[in-house]
C-alpha cells in the first residue's frame, strides 16, 4: 500500500478514486504516566511518554487506515492527512484520513 500526503503520486497514474477513508482511537494516559508527566511540567522538557503514546496511537490509527482502504481494493491512499485533539482529560484523539484510490 503507497501511503502519501501529496494528491499524486510521482509516476503513477490514478487510475480510480474508491473514496475516503479513515482511521481513529482515542488513547488514554496510564497513572504512571501521568503522574512522570507531571513531575516533568516542573522542570521542562520533552514528555517522553506522552510522545510514545501519541506515537503508538497514531500507527494504530493509520493501520486502520489501510485496513478500510485495502477493503476498497486500494493500492494507494492518497492526500494524507493527521489530527488530533483532546476529548476528555487524559485522553486524546488521532485521526489519520486520506483518499482510496486505484493506481495504474
Amino acid at each position: 500500500m503507497i501511503l502519501v500526503t501529496t494528491e499524486e503520486i510521482k509516476g503513477k497514474e490514478i487510475k480510480e478514486t474508491l473514496g475516503v477513508v479513515k482511521g481513529e482511537i482515542v488513547q488514554s494516559k496510564n497513572i504512571g504516566r501521568d503522574f512522570m508527566a507531571g513531575m516533568k511540567t516542573l522542570v521542562g522538557g520533552e514528555i517522553a511518554g506522552y510522545t510514545e503514546m501519541i506515537r503508538e496511537a497514531r500507527q494504530i490509527a493509520t493501520k486502520r487506515m489501510v485496513e478500510e482502504a485495502e477493503k476498497l481494493g486500494a493500492d494507494a491512499v492518497v492526500g494524507i492527512r493527521y489530527g488530533s485533539s483532546a476529548v476528555m482529560q487524559g485522553a486524546a484523539e488521532i485521526i489519520v484520513y486520506g483518499t482510496a484510490v486505484k493506481i495504474k
